[in-house]
């Protein structure tokens, strides 16, 4: 059996260059969220937080979804995952599907659900603890990747999908003089 060449057989990223991606990605999802928020808000002429608060909590579940997808299947890369040359594709090598960019982004929820049922259940209040119990349970998670033989999150594993470093461009030969 052969090794795979070309896009399959890209490296994956070391797993401090992903978080710097995840954290990043957070920072501009996070205008993304305002933005839907305050439309949200208008539209409904929502005049309290707590109003309304689930029809909101849908919407920027199914915004979100759209951007991942519509980012993943275009390019393998969202705006974050440009920046740090990060690139999402199959394991074969190939762009990925709407469907597998779909159950990818269901799927990944997984950072974040059972650090958040933690703090429903237990009944622990306050924005710090909240904030706490959810980055030692990213922490946790993206330490599992270590198990992984290729360093692929378990996400990433279920869907056939992995993360690799982008192919960088190349540049143009500087010793060869530009003639005008």
């Amino acid at each position: 059996m052969t090794a795979p060449t070309g896009t399959a057989a890209a490296k994956t990223p070391r797993l401090r260059r992903r978080m710097a991606c995840f954290i990043y990605e957070g920072v501009l999802l996070f205008g993304v969220v305002v933005t839907t928020a305050l439309v949200y808000g208008m539209l409904t002429q929502q005049r309290h937080a707590l109003v309304g608060s689930f029809g909101l909590q849908t919407l920027i579940f199914v915004v979100l979804g759209l951007y991942f997808v519509f980012f993943w299947t275009r390019s393998g890369q969202t705006l974050a995952m440009l920046t740090w040359g990060v690139k999402l594709q199959t394991t074969a090598g190939n762009t990925v599907s709407v469907w597998r960019a779909l159950c990818r982004y269901l799927l990944s929820w997984v950072w974040f659900v059972p650090a958040l049922a933690i703090v429903h259940f237990s009944g622990l209040q306050g924005g710090w603890i909240s904030f706490g119990v959810l980055s030692l349970g990213v922490i946790v998670y993206a330490a599992l990747s270590w198990l992984h033989p290729q360093r692929q999150f378990w996400h990433d594993w279920l869907c056939n999908t992995r993360l690799v470093e982008r192919d960088k461009p190349r540049k143009a030969n500087p010793a060869v003089p530009v003639q005008g």
